[in-house]
Formats: C-alpha cells, structure tokens, sequence
C-alpha cells in the first residue's frame, strides 16, 4: 500500500503557495496526495480575474479550476476534488462535512495539511482548520458509518499563513525542499488569477531555506537548503531518537 497524505485547502490556490513543495516533495518519494479544494475562491480571491469585461462568476470558478488543476500536475497530486461551497464566507454543512470524512477514510492519510488555526484577515482559512479537525474526529468514530475502516491518528501540520506574526503560528517543523523547487515554482505560476503573489512566496520560501540550515546545524554543519516551507503540528509527535 502506497503511504498518503491529504490537503484542506480552503480555497482552490492556497494548497500551492503554501504547501506545493511538501506535496512535489512526497510525492516524489512515493506518497500519493490528494488535495480538497473547499472553493474556487471566485469572490474573494480571483481580484484580477474580475477585472476582466464580462466576467461572471461561474466563469472565474472555471479560470480557477483549470489553474488549480494545471498547478496540481506541476507538483505531481495524485487525486484533487473541488467541493464548491463557496467563498468570503465558506460555508460547510453537514453534508459537505460526511463528503470530507469520506474522503478521509478512503485515502487512509498518513498526515495531513491544513490552515492555520486563526486568520483574522480571511477567516475562510481558520475554518478550513475546524473543519478539518472535526472531519479528522468524525473519521475516528467507530459509530459513524459503521463496518468501514475507520481513521487512526494522522498528523494535522498547519501550513504556513500570509502573515505569521497576526495568525499565532509558530513552525515546528521546516522541511527542505530545494529538490522540487523547480516543480513548485511551476505550479505557483500557473496560479494567474493571483499573481501578484508569486514572488512574495518566492521570498518565503527562500527566508525558510535559510531556517532550515540554521535549524540543522546552522555554520558548523547545517545542511545546504535553497528553499523550505513551514509547518506547526498540531499533535505531540512521538519519536523513538531525537
């Protein structure tokens, strides 16, 4: 059985800036990751495409669609889903909710990704988070749905948000991915909708390249890093060596 991941993303570009590299980078190590897009982000988040005559909504959700899946082949996803709850504000039902834990369930993650807990500046993301959890529990529970194989104890790692000194999120983990930078770089610019956002996570993902080496030895060792991204685990991490 090939090892699993899964991304809840709240809107259809966030999984690439934030955590593009994690998904090249496994993948490329034999992980099959699926990523949810809750949204297309059409209200909120597609500025330029709106700028555009004529546009209507049901066009920029399709312009958002085929960026996100263009990004999702650059970085080598093995399955993404649009749920289309829509934006500014996502809302998540009951419904849209057992959808995740199906979801869950059937890709059996060995960790997953999410946003970070709290976001004044788009609260899309923090409840991308909730709901990621509460689907994480439900996924636990021996009395929904039963007779099928129910969810052990994934990782959630909370990616990266746009300004960390605002959001209450502190790494604990840097992960080296100069490897598949080359494929990440790709996938952001295939997010043209937002592009005045492609060198800001450029600039990001240099700053935790530079983390990363610091982190692992820094002068007297650390190991050569161009480029890394962050994540804060929400549970503790057991381990048999340090």
């Amino acid at each position: 059985m090939a090892k699993t991941a899964l991304v809840i993303s709240a809107h259809s570009a966030d999984f690439v800036w934030r955590c593009g590299g994690a998904i090249a980078l496994h993948a490329s190590k034999g992980y099959e990751v699926s990523v949810i897009c809750l949204s297309y982000g059409e209200r909120g988040e597609s500025a330029k495409l709106w700028k555009n005559e004529g546009m209507t909504l049901e066009k920029v959700k399709a312009a958002r669609k085929v960026e996100a899946e263009n990004a999702a082949k650059a970085i080598d996803v093995h399955d993404i889903q649009f749920f289309d709850l829509g934006d500014y504000p996502l809302e998540v039902d009951r419904d849209a909710k057992y959808r995740i834990v199906d979801v869950i369930r059937k890709v059996q993650p060995d960790f997953m990704l999410s946003h970070s807990k709290w976001d004044p500046y788009n609260t899309d993301h923090m409840y991308a988070t909730q709901v990621a959890l509460e689907a994480r529990m439900i996924a636990q529970a021996w009395g929904h749905n039963p007779g099928e194989k129910v969810l052990g104890a994934p990782q959630l790692y909370l990616f990266e948000p746009h300004q960390t000194e605002q959001m209450e999120w502190k790494p604990d983990v840097f992960l080296d991915i100069s490897p598949v930078w080359g494929k990440k770089w790709a996938a952001i610019q295939c997010m043209e909708g937002q592009e005045h956002l492609w060198h800001y996570y450029k600039n990001v993902a240099e700053n935790r390249g530079n983390h990363f080496m610091r982190n692992s030895g820094g002068q007297s060792g650390g190991r050569k890093s161009t480029h890394a991204e962050g994540f804060q685990s929400v549970f503790p991490r057991t381990v048999d060596e340090l």
